[in-house]
């Protein structure tokens, strides 16, 4: 068997001292951008991996993210979250992190155990999903000091100049200007929108979008609003439209997307354009155009916020700037 590579052959390669490569691997910011560089291509070229159970004793860290793992629900749009804590589990993986999975049925719940785990010191920082207008959970990680990235922004007055914490999420509203703006161009000006309840952060961002988009393009078109089931958007849309003609439809998320293609079809119109967004298995099955959320990026932004773009441990920094957020540009799959 070949013998796994040590510190010793690390530092040999780089020409630095073991010193310096355990500081690159430990307190990255105190080494020279150069000397880092070498380093880190050095790891990479060896397929060095650290000890550890070593490094932890040493250290007095973790190495290892917590992230909330949504209980299964059913219904079409979960798989968004699940390719999100694959790529985050992949990506922590690279920089010699773990990633701890726990469960909470609330945000109150959901608190407790994140204090059980910062108290522990089981988790050098977390990644927290589903932010909401309020959320307690945001304000509870930031009086402890416990390091913490959303995907999902603060809802706060300005969350890019003046953010309340560190967050990633995709620009829905730019998913669903592109959605209006194709409707428009292959189908015509009266692109309805299905959306959730006012009130939703997200629901509300996407619904941004549909109107800047109408408003540019001079289209016009109803909005309607659901539930996020598929079988309530049916219910929903095929009563609009026994009364109400739309050329296209754009909707806030691939359960409504479907619920609107099974209601056009059973009001004969199977051709009706049904844009969704998370462009799931589903939505690609049925040969419904949906926004791509990519939650690789998303995972590879929380990352770099909670690590920098080249890190190995948790580098925490305040979110005072512009800089403390990544806004992922999500994509229009046609079909």
């Amino acid at each position: 068997m070949t013998k796994a590579p040590t510190v010793e052959d690390v530092a040999r390669v780089a020409g630095v001292s073991r010193q310096t490569v355990s500081n690159v691997l430990n307190s990255p910011e105190i080494v020279r951008d150069e000397t880092r560089h070498r380093v880190e291509a050095a790891i990479a070229g060896l397929g060095y991996r650290p000890h550890m159970a070593a490094r932890r004793l040493r250290t007095r860290r973790s190495s290892t993210i917590g992230i909330h793992l949504d209980s299964y629900a059913g219904g079409i749009s979960g798989v968004v979250l699940d390719r999100f804590v694959h790529a985050l589990t992949d990506r922590a993986d690279e920089r010699a992190m773990r990633v701890l999975l726990y469960t909470a049925r609330s945000p109150e719940e959901e608190i407790i155990r994140l204090r059980d785990l910062h108290e522990g010191g089981e988790v050098d920082a977390v990644v927290i999903t589903g932010t909401f207008h309020g959320d307690p959970r945001t304000d509870w990680l930031v009086e402890r000091g416990l390091p913490f990235v959303s995907f999902g922004r603060p809802w706060s007055a300005d969350d890019v100049a003046r953010p309340a914490h560190l967050w990633v999420d995709v620009d829905g509203a730019a998913g669903t200007r592109d959605a209006t703006a194709y409707a428009v161009s292959i189908a015509g000006p009266r692109v309805a929108f299905l959306g959730w309840p006012t009130g939703s952060g997200t629901g509300d961002d996407r619904e941004r979008g549909w109107r800047e988009a109408s408003a540019h393009s001079g289209a016009h078109g109803p909005r309607w609003i659901s539930e996020d089931r598929v079988d309530v958007a049916r219910a929903v849309v095929g009563a609009a439209l026994a009364d109400d003609r739309v050329d296209a439809i754009v909707c806030a998320s691939d359960s409504l997307a479907i619920g609107a293609h099974l209601a056009a079809a059973a009001a004969g119109r199977p051709d009706l354009l049904v844009v969704g967004f998370d462009n799931t298995p589903t939505a690609e099955a049925l040969g419904l155009s949906s926004v791509e959320q990519l939650p690789e990026k998303v995972a590879a932004g929380a990352l770099d916020l909670l690590m920098g773009e080249t890190g190995s441990v948790v580098a925490p920094r305040p979110a005072a700037s512009g800089s403390a957020h990544v806004l992922v540009e999500p994509l229009l799959v046609t079909r």
